[in-house]
């Protein structure tokens, strides 16, 4: 028998006897840690199911950006609350159906839309998967309008005037 077997085999009779001398109790407690290699499939479901009713955004401005907080921490998208609200303040006011019909963007006939004020060649080059495709969606709308600050500024919070 080769030496990792040995070991494998004495590691093994010393959780038994541990678990022997410390009661039925301890033993209970470790089996999920013992079988936990051969876990059923209904495990992930139940922690998936947990974790989708533990995450429910309110619909407002809160919600929407901590939904996209979320969503960009996934992807490795950089930008805090802070940062987010500031430029949704000053953008749209928090108006998710804001457009921008005035400025040379909306002449040239690609208005600005939503709480970040994206323009749709951008909102579609900087669209983050999982989200919607609307640009008026808020979630999509930031997430997609912080994947470009991300690029262009190295985060949202690095932005302090129109983008």
């Amino acid at each position: 028998m080769s030496a990792n077997g040995q070991n494998r085999h004495a590691r093994t009779g010393r959780l038994a006897r541990k678990l022997t001398l410390a009661g039925t109790a301890a033993a209970v407690l470790a089996l999920p840690l013992v079988g936990a290699a051969t876990a059923s499939a209904a495990t992930p479901a139940a922690a998936t199911t947990a974790t989708t009713a533990a995450t429910a955004y309110p619909d407002n401005l809160d919600g929407w950006i901590r939904e996209s907080l979320d969503i960009m921490a996934q992807h490795g998208i950089p930008g805090t609350y802070e940062g987010i609200h500031r430029n949704i303040m000053r953008e749209s006011s928090g108006n998710p159906l804001a457009i921008n019909n005035w400025d040379i963007n909306a002449v040239n006939g690609t208005p600005s839309k939503g709480l970040l004020q994206v323009i749709d060649p951008t909102f579609q080059a900087y669209h983050v998967e999982g989200t919607s495709w609307d640009p008026y969606d808020p979630v999509a709308n930031i997430t997609a309008a912080c994947n470009y600050a991300a690029d262009r500024y190295g985060s949202m919070d690095n932005v302090f005037s129109a983008y």
